[in-house]
């Protein structure tokens, strides 16, 4: 009897240490099939049509209608411009002591359509032509410590003066002569409005400029959407 329970538990020892070895085969086979593999990311079917959209913009606005590289200066003018922002920047040197700094917003409004009651020739007129934008303008002329200031309205084709102010250089307030912060053009003398026009014309700030900054804002404002597409399609790309 007591050979036949050594014998017993000597067989039991030996099945033991034999199945011993198994335990980590099968503990690697479980890590093999456990390890982590990288999660992809769904797009959803918004997205890819989203994306789509972008995609069709960009190419159409970088093939069929792309904006020119912008010009660096006009006339006696430099062009100081950057990337991003809602404005653009001319210099000018009308002297030794004289400079001249032109400031242009982009477009900021249009003029109002002919009224319903107008001739047929005007409304037909207008249709074709398309909207009249409209551009706001600062320009400082400096000369020594003493700056005149003149607010202006850009049209395509026109450059009109609504207001002239007087300011000391580096200060930004208005001086004792310059009527609480400036003059309106409209309360001013016939004769002094043609000094005005004429002073600013010998500065080249006339309609010419006008047109010129009329072209190169449209341009830009083109350069801008183009940029801002693409950031957004860098976004949904991530």
């Amino acid at each position: 009897m007591a050979r036949a329970i050594l014998r017993r538990a000597l067989s039991l020892t030996a099945a033991a240490s034999a199945s011993a070895p198994v335990a980590p085969r099968v503990a690697a086979a479980f890590a093999s099939t456990s390890t982590p593999s990288p999660v992809v990311p769904l797009r959803s079917p918004l997205d890819d049509r989203l994306h789509r959209l972008l995609r069709s913009e960009i190419t159409y606005l970088a093939e069929r209608r792309p904006p020119y590289p912008p010009p660096r200066s006009f006339k006696s003018f430099a062009v100081e411009d950057r990337p991003g922002e809602q404005w653009v920047r001319l210099r000018s040197r009308a002297g030794a002591d004289e400079e001249v700094k032109v400031e242009a917003t982009m477009f900021d409004g249009a003029a109002e359509p002919p009224p319903e009651d107008a001739p047929l020739f005007r409304r037909v007129e207008s249709l074709e032509r398309g909207p009249r934008l409209h551009l706001s303008l600062i320009v400082e002329v400096t000369r020594g410590d003493r700056v005149l200031g003149f607010i202006c309205s850009a049209w395509p084709d026109e450059l009109a003066v609504r207001h002239v102010l007087a300011l000391r250089a580096g200060s930004g307030s208005a001086s004792s002569d310059g009527g609480r912060g400036g003059r309106s053009v409209e309360k001013l003398g016939a004769g002094e409005r043609e000094a005005v026009t004429k002073f600013l014309k010998e500065r080249e700030v006339d309609e010419e400029l006008a047109a010129f900054l009329h072209d190169y804002m449209a341009n830009k404002e083109k350069m801008e959407l183009l940029r801002w597409l693409k950031t957004i399609e860098s976004f949904l790309d991530k």
